[in-house]
């Protein structure tokens, strides 16, 4: 295949898998020598730069979308947006639909580490504090260990810190990023809720 034909493929692999545009697409590739994995890199790390001007943006449109699982568990989220336009879109309403699946299969405690309570961090701390104690670490090194913990904890009980269920190379918040950053408009997990039969 001539390299005019093959770099025209690259163009075409790289916007299947990022939703660029052509012309975003083409000039990364040429960026990065052609390297489709370093310009996937690129434009991710672009459209969360793009997201992050977009936070402060209001959203008064969306969607509720819920995941039942064998009737025994269900997961709701209310996602929101700017118009109804994007609430529309399959990209938005795929992502209510995995979040919502989220939402069953990881258990998230609260939206973001500042909605949990002090107390139950504090709570958290000082059991990780004890074990290590009881295990016969060192003074010094527990902190370290202590601080690890409590970061794993963020990531099992914050929505937003959750390893993503189908990508668990990123987070829940990295994915709504990618959604913003896609639509064009800002995206939030406005409220969640899981109930699971005989809770």
């Amino acid at each position: 295949m001539p390299d005019k034909d093959l770099n025209m493929e690259r163009v075409k692999e790289l916007r299947r898998i990022t939703d660029a545009g052509i012309k975003e697409c083409k000039a990364t590739l040429e960026e990065t020598g052609y390297d489709v994995e370093k310009a996937v890199k690129i434009l991710r790390e672009k459209g969360i730069a793009k997201a992050d001007n977009k936070s402060g943006r209001t959203t008064k449109e969306g969607m509720i979308s819920c995941y039942l699982h064998q009737n025994k568990i269900a997961g709701l989220v209310e996602l929101a947006c700017e118009t109804d336009f994007v609430a529309r879109t399959e990209i938005f309403q795929s992502l209510a639909k995995d979040l919502a699946i989220q939402i069953v299969t990881s258990s998230p405690k609260a939206l973001k580490r500042e909605d949990l309570s002090p107390e139950l961090v504090q709570t958290e701390r000082e059991i990780y504090y004890n074990q290590e104690k009881q295990a016969g670490k060192p003074d010094k090194i527990i902190q370290k260990i202590v601080d690890g913990k409590i970061e794993k904890f963020y990531k099992e009980a914050c929505f937003y810190d959750q390893p993503f269920y189908k990508d668990d190379s990123k987070t829940v918040e990295q994915v709504v990023k990618e959604a913003i950053a896609k639509t064009g408009e800002n995206i939030i997990i406005r409220r969640f809720y899981r109930m699971q039969l005989g809770e």
